[in-house]
């Protein structure tokens, strides 16, 4: 069983920043992508950043984020974050890490994943 916790969440005025981290815990094997999605009120869940566990850092960004949100993880690939700089309002959603063993051209597809964290809520407001 895969256990993945969201922190870092809050709220922020435009252009501010956060740092959202994903801790995953338990048995993570063949589980190779970690990915960020968020989620706002009466929109699906999209996916925002992914990236690979090995040493291979493939990365990919929604293009929405892209120039703004950087993924990034730890050498174990067991602590995946997420840098959110240059805030937008429509960037307030909540946001949950997910892992996947497998996924598309992309890896941003919800349906690719298979663990996912309870979220953490990001807020962009003046």
């Amino acid at each position: 069983q895969v256990q993945l916790t969201e922190s870092g969440g809050g709220s922020v005025p435009p252009g501010g920043s956060l740092r959202l981290s994903c801790e995953a815990s338990g048995n993570l094997g063949g589980r190779h992508y970690i990915g960020w999605f968020r989620q706002s009120p009466g929109k699906e869940r999209e996916g925002v950043a992914s990236i690979r566990r090995s040493t291979v850092d493939t990365a990919y960004y929604a293009d929405s984020v892209k120039g703004r949100f950087t993924i990034s993880r730890d050498i174990a690939g067991k602590v995946v974050n997420l840098q959110l700089n240059d805030l937008k309002p429509e960037d307030s959603a909540i946001y949950y890490c997910a892992a996947a063993r497998s996924c598309g051209d992309i890896c941003l597809e919800p349906t690719d994943y298979d663990d996912w964290g309870q979220g953490t809520q990001v807020t962009v407001s003046s």
